[in-house]
């Protein structure tokens, strides 16, 4: 009896520390899950505010009283507010489409393709990773300048069609598919085209929507670049337009009008990361494992 007693005792300390682990770790996850989504609720919370109410805060409330939908009303009808959630559209697939031919080519030559100097060519298109964005942007300024494309759809697309990290990803998760199956390919007669097009295509694409969403994300968000190379308000994209917004639209003080048009940029963004948020990791965990 003693000895079952003591194995009880044993199994109640151990079932106490997991759950004191347990209690510990949930609210540790708790307390930043808090701090991280605190600033998007603040957002939402004053984009519905009024004015007037906002202004008479001395203390802010963290909840509404009468909730408001004038604010969104102004954000598309004092500025150009759709013009620039379309401008961003249309340069987010065009941008992304064309980036995606480019790294899934460029990731087939490299994984399955032989080729002189192959590893030397890689070897230096890893290298411009190292380059700071800064000088990048620098050279990229002066080139669509020499050729007339500012103010231009042309001139927003260009330098951000390539992506070494992404064709990095996506040509580690080519080499994971068996030579086998190119060798087996190759003796039928299948093309190269043929054979990434119905075997490679299909099983990289987690990491191939992963690298979409991503690229999407990316130009939605971008901001320096085109802020640089436009200084025309029709080629503005939303991430300038806030800007413009705060310049020339609300001003500085329509706090509330200023939170929901940002809300109204971030929304998309937000429903396609929710949608797709399995995806995402899922490929990069595909991506970045080899074996």
């Amino acid at each position: 009896m003693s000895e079952n007693q003591d194995y009880e005792k044993i199994e109640k300390r151990a079932a106490a520390k997991e759950l004191a682990y347990n209690v510990i770790r949930y609210a540790f996850l708790i307390f930043w899950a808090i701090i991280v989504l605190f600033p998007f609720y603040w957002m939402i919370l004053t984009s519905f505010k009024s004015y007037s109410s906002y202004n008479g805060e001395y203390i802010p409330k963290l909840y509404i009283t009468s909730p408001t939908f004038q604010n969104y009303v102004d954000a598309f009808t004092e500025v150009s507010l759709g013009r620039y959630l379309i401008n961003t559209f249309v340069f987010t697939v065009v941008t992304t489409a064309i980036m995606l031919v480019i790294v899934v080519l460029s990731a087939f030559a490299f994984s399955r393709l032989q080729f002189r100097g192959k590893n030397i060519v890689f070897a230096l298109f890893l290298s411009l990773m190292m380059i700071p964005n800064e000088l990048v942007i620098i050279t990229n300024y002066v080139t669509i300048t020499n050729f007339s494309l500012r103010n231009t759809m042309t001139g927003l697309v260009l330098p951000s069609v390539i992506s070494v990290f992404y064709i990095y990803l996506l040509k580690e998760n080519f080499e994971q598919i068996p030579d086998e199956l190119y060798k087996a390919a190759k003796v039928d007669g299948t093309s190269d085209m043929r054979y990434l097009w119905r075997v490679m295509i299909p099983i990289s694409r987690p990491t191939l929507i992963t690298i979409t969403i991503l690229k999407v994300i990316e130009c939605w968000n971008l901001y320096i670049w085109p802020r640089l190379i436009t200084d025309d308000s029709s080629h503005f994209l939303v991430s300038n337009g806030i800007q413009e917004i705060r310049e020339n639209g609300f001003g500085r003080e329509n706090i509330p009008a200023m939170m929901a048009a940002v809300v109204a940029i971030s929304l998309p963004l937000m429903v396609l990361f929710l949608i797709f948020r399995r995806k995402i990791m899922a490929g990069v965990a595909r991506g970045g494992t080899k074996g």
